[in-house]
């Protein structure tokens, strides 16, 4: 919600921010791999978005704790992303949708420097980074961000979002 609030305070023109969750965690990117159950779940949920003159005019990513436990799909992690981001702006007809994603915030996995290395290196038009390394994470978990954390990332990405341009 503050990555809405804070795009609503500096653009009041665009009205209503409606964000799309698609969540589900856990996963790996291959799980997001084009054709797949969470894939097609997202593009469902995307068209739905867009009925009635809704637009979607960014997607925000953040994903790849699953991948940073493992050597091979850490190595593969930037193909596969890239991937996913080339498939979704294909197939919402979009090809520089703006996408902001998140690099790692959490060091769980044993190949999480391979994975945000990735992430960060994603060199395609209209895709930034974000870093989260450094924000809080919960006591109990040390992999999920503490609310007040939740809430800077919110605002970190609205900010990343409105460099790319609305």
């Amino acid at each position: 919600m503050s990555f809405a609030y804070l795009v609503l305070e500096r653009y009041p023109c665009l009205g209503v921010i409606g964000l799309v969750p698609c969540a589900f965690g856990g996963t790996n990117i291959t799980r997001w791999k084009r054709g797949s159950e969470l894939y097609n779940r997202l593009l469902t949920r995307a068209y739905a978005a867009l009925q009635d003159g809704g637009k979607i005019r960014a997607v925000l990513w953040y994903q790849g704790e699953s991948d940073s436990a493992d050597e091979t799909r850490a190595k593969m992690y930037k193909m596969r992303l890239i991937e996913f981001f080339l498939d979704i702006r294909r197939d919402l007809a979009s090809p520089a949708l703006p996408i902001v994603q998140v690099a790692l915030a959490s060091d769980v996995g044993s190949y999480f420097e391979v994975v945000r290395e990735a992430q960060l290196g994603t060199e395609l038009p209209n895709v930034v980074c974000v870093d989260a390394m450094g924000l809080e994470v919960k006591e109990n978990d040390t992999l999920h961000l503490a609310t007040s954390a939740q809430v800077q990332l919110g605002k970190m990405l609205a900010n990343a979002f409105l460099r790319i341009g609305i």
